[in-house]
């Protein structure tokens, strides 16, 4: 609708300007590799050895736009993301949600993850690539790179190991009172071997 030396009359009732904009996107097609993901804040999950940890997931993914109309009409169109911060923040936030889920349906001990890496990146890859390809987005790879406790939570293992270090809290508890009497009464018999040696020094 554009034609030249035409427009120019048509343009003159809207200010100079042609009534027939078009906006155009340029969508890169090229994949995108080693893009990161983790938890922005720790996850609440519930442990059948520990009860309630809190945990922070980190990892890698990889993705490609497969349909950029599909693309431009979901991420410009719907959400309003042009710039790829905004775009690749979304996703992460689609990811750490499945991610979310799928450990909660694992319902396994936080000491037991690091050995389902693997079995847990595929299984969030295959949660996550319905969504990416409801926007246009071919999920290529994506990887768990660690799963670790919160330093509150690591700090209640800690302990959580440290009593189960000690067995028999009674008899640990009566042993360290039995040490804490014999370390008073030793005390007790060194300041009155000093006061004996000032006695006879003084005679």
């Amino acid at each position: 609708n554009n034609i030249p030396l035409l427009i120019n009359l048509l343009s003159i009732p809207f200010g100079g300007e042609t009534p027939f904009k078009a906006e155009v996107y340029f969508v890169n097609m090229k994949e995108f590799l080693d893009q990161k993901w983790g938890t922005p804040e720790p996850i609440a999950l519930r442990d059948k050895e520990l009860g309630l940890v809190r945990l922070r997931a980190f990892g890698t993914y990889s993705m490609q736009v497969a349909d950029p109309q599909l693309f431009v009409n979901k991420i410009v169109g719907t959400r309003g993301f042009y710039n790829t911060t905004q775009i690749t923040n979304f996703l992460r936030s689609i990811i750490v949600s499945k991610l979310v889920d799928l450990l909660g349906e694992t319902q396994t001990s936080l000491f037991d993850l690091p050995r389902l890496y693997e079995e847990l990146g595929a299984g969030a890859k295959a949660k996550v690539q319905d969504d990416f390809g409801n926007l246009g987005i071919a999920l290529k790879t994506l990887y768990i790179s660690s799963i670790s406790p919160t330093e509150e939570t690591a700090k209640a293992i800690d302990e959580r190991a440290a009593m189960g270090a000690i067995g028999n809290m009674q008899a640990y508890l009566q042993f360290k009172a039995a040490q804490a009497m014999g370390d008073a009464a030793k005390a007790g018999g060194d300041a009155g071997t000093a006061d004996n040696a000032g006695t006879w020094s003084c005679t």
